[in-house]
């Protein structure tokens, strides 16, 4: 038998099925992580067991270990399937050569970036771009991530970065919670109040207890109503007329178009940090890349007299 014979004879799912055997440690484990049963595990494993003439896995009631042979068989089989991992991997990174790919805070994808995307698109549709949430920040270089919009100090871990822009926080609400288009501060704060508290490595986000003193009105119970991580899974609360939120005016304008939100008291306080874009030095050589960062950074100028208040 020749070597492309003998490879095309090898029952190559009783390959699968052993490696994940010796890998996870019993059959079982490895059932469950290939998504099928113990009984189709222990079947493939005596087809291979077969092909070889030898035993492989000392059965013994429920369980089950690897014999001599096994042990040394799935030694070698291993550095194969390794191979064939090294391979997706490799793979994968030839598909994202020439894509552009964006890591962003969820909200920011969901509620910003991931929005205005399109318009990036529109101008330019034979560039490839793909966009990730993800709140821990991507190692440039070893991630593959091209450019990042991050907040605050977390930028410093990057080298090569811009500030973006600074932005404003104004109180929204559906317009089925209200009764007319303003209402004074005092009556606004009698509505049910939706919190944005952040994790605790960033700077805190503007508090209802900041608007009340910023409008001179006393707030009472600062501690009521509900709490959320992401800016965006406020604003969608308010959106369903669950209370008023303090939403980042980057994160609203589609619903403020759509009149799904409302500002029934255009009073705003500014984030206590900026947004800011970092690229990995690589992906400027990319097709598009210095393209894609420049519209980025132009955008967000925009952002920045969109969000700040007139009177600035």
């Amino acid at each position: 038998m020749t070597d492309e014979q003998y490879f095309r004879a090898v029952p190559l799912k009783g390959l699968q099925a052993f490696e994940a055997v010796g890998r996870c440690g019993s059959v079982t484990a490895a059932a469950t992580e290939l998504n099928v049963s113990p009984g189709a595990i222990s079947q493939q494993i005596r087809k291979i067991e077969s092909f070889l003439g030898v035993t492989l896995l000392e059965r013994s009631g429920r369980t089950a270990e690897l014999t001599l042979w096994g042990r040394l068989y799935h030694r070698e089989i291993s550095k194969g399937f390794e191979q064939f991992a090294a391979a997706e991997q490799i793979l994968a990174r030839a598909r994202n050569e020439n894509a552009l790919v964006l890591s962003a805070l969820s909200s920011v994808v969901n509620k910003w970036i991931g929005r205005r995307i399109f318009d990036w698109q529109a101008l330019h549709p034979d560039a490839h771009v793909r966009v990730t949430g993800r709140d821990r920040e991507p190692r440039m270089g070893f991630d593959e991530v091209d450019f990042r919009v991050s907040y605050g100090s977390d930028v410093l871990q990057h080298d090569h970065y811009t500030e973006l822009f600074r932005d404003w926080v104004v109180p929204a609400c559906s317009p089925a919670l209200i009764d007319a288009k303003t209402v004074p501060a005092s009556a606004l704060l009698r509505y049910p109040l939706l919190h944005v508290e952040w994790e605790r490595h960033f700077t805190p986000y503007p508090s209802w207890a900041e608007f009340a003193e910023k409008v001179g009105v006393q707030l009472k119970e600062t501690s009521t109503g509900l709490s959320f991580t992401l800016s965006s899974s406020a604003i969608d609360a308010a959106v369903n007329k669950r209370g008023v939120v303090l939403a980042q005016m980057s994160m609203i304008a589609d619903e403020l178009e759509a009149q799904t939100l409302v500002i029934p008291l255009d009073v705003r306080i500014p984030l206590r940090e900026s947004y800011f874009l970092a690229w990995d030095r690589s992906a400027l050589q990319k097709p598009f890349g210095t393209e894609f960062r420049d519209w980025v950074i132009a955008i967000s100028r925009r952002q920045a007299t969109v969000s700040a208040p007139s009177t600035l």
